[in-house]
């Protein structure tokens, strides 16, 4: 008897000009268009009450569009019904049926798709194997662990093989640990089948840690659309600066701009880096907190106002004329003390310049 198997089937997803209003004037989301390659995870990110989730529910057909066009495939699902889309959701809650086993959890959508009992239990055993789950199949979810009933939840999607697989904040309901392995597992499955996964968060590290592709939003609209490292190393405004790991946004004088290249001054201190169509004048720049170097030779005057000892680096609050400062370093052994003055400047990667407000 043949094996049973659990196959990826990716489709490619489009949004053309979606908008989502509820009521008369309740915009959620403005205008929207992406796309998601076949095989590509791509992350919908972004604060609260800024459109992610609906986008999400829009394309399980869970939520209908107010205007635009919505394709699966070369199929233009816009008007259709969740059940004639092909899609699998992973909710945050996980939404697993207390009295059922987890092998009939895993199979209950497999009976509504018409599949005999005995390949419904095929292929509800093989997903259970696929997220690690094998002979868990006859115990409760109240006899498993948070990230064990998430790992059934995903079971239960997978075991459809649909052309697109949706995660709606999967990872929130779990602890810090479980957070970071599930994240892995998720990721593996969609590399290993090769599936199309459109994914919700709000938390910054998840996304950069499993997305092919992140979308930001802001306020019912896409603030900005790139890989993580796209979107760490270059952010398009103060916006995604922040929203994208810790920045500091410094104030700057842009003092000449030569073949994209940008002289800037902070507090009198000078440096080059690309000037990203910005013109000669006031502006702002994002580093990272590793990326400031702290005890340069040649800098900007600041104090050190706060260390803090967390193990593996130490993170400093810094006290300049302009404002404040957050830095990490990763020399433990011989901490700046607090009140201590120090020279402040940026590594020759990473500090970009972002428009000013």
């Amino acid at each position: 008897m043949a094996e049973t198997r659990i196959t990826g089937k990716a489709a490619p997803v489009a949004f053309r000009d979606v908008s989502k209003i509820y009521g008369k004037d309740v915009v959620a989301v403005d205008k929207v268009s992406f796309d998601v390659e076949p095989g590509r995870l791509v992350t919908l990110l972004g604060p609260s009450g800024c459109g992610k989730t609906t986008m999400l529910r829009m394309i399980a057909g869970l939520e209908m569009v107010s205007s635009g066009q919505i394709l699966i495939g070369d199929k233009d699902v816009t008007i259709l019904p969740a059940t004639d889309r092909d899609v699998s959701m992973v909710f945050q809650s996980y939404a697993l049926f207390p009295h059922m086993t987890v092998q009939e959890n895993v199979a209950y959508g497999l009976g509504f798709s018409g599949f005999p009992k005995a390949e419904a239990r095929d292929r509800a055993l093989a997903g259970l194997d696929l997220v690690g789950l094998k002979g868990y199949g006859d115990r409760l979810p109240s006899e498993l662990s948070g990230g064990q009933q998430q790992r059934v939840a995903v079971a239960r999607a997978l075991v459809l093989e649909p052309q697109v697989l949706l995660f709606d904040e999967p990872l929130s309901n779990l602890d810090a640990k479980l957070r970071r392995q599930v994240r892995e597992d998720i990721r593996g499955i969609q590399q290993d089948l090769g599936l199309t996964v459109v994914y919700v968060t709000h938390d910054q590290e998840e996304a950069l840690a499993v997305s092919d592709e992140i979308v930001v939003m802001r306020n019912a609209q896409i603030a900005q659309i790139g890989t993580p490292r796209q979107l760490y190393d270059a952010p398009v405004d103060a916006f995604v600066a922040d929203f994208i790991g810790e920045a500091n946004l410094i104030p700057c004088e842009i003092l000449s701009v030569d073949s994209h290249m940008a002289e800037i001054a902070v507090d009198g201190y000078r440096y080059r880096l690309p000037s990203r169509g910005l013109p000669v004048g006031p502006s702002k720049m994002a580093v990272r907190p590793s990326r400031i170097v702290l005890g340069a030779d040649k800098g900007f005057d600041a104090t050190i106002a706060k260390a803090t000892y967390v193990g593996v680096r130490m993170e400093y609050s810094i006290k300049a004329s302009f404002g404040s400062l957050f830095a990490v370093q990763e020399d433990v052994q011989t901490p700046l003390e607090e009140g201590h003055p120090v020279k402040v400047s940026f590594k020759d990667i990473g500090p970009v310049l972002i428009p000013p407000d």
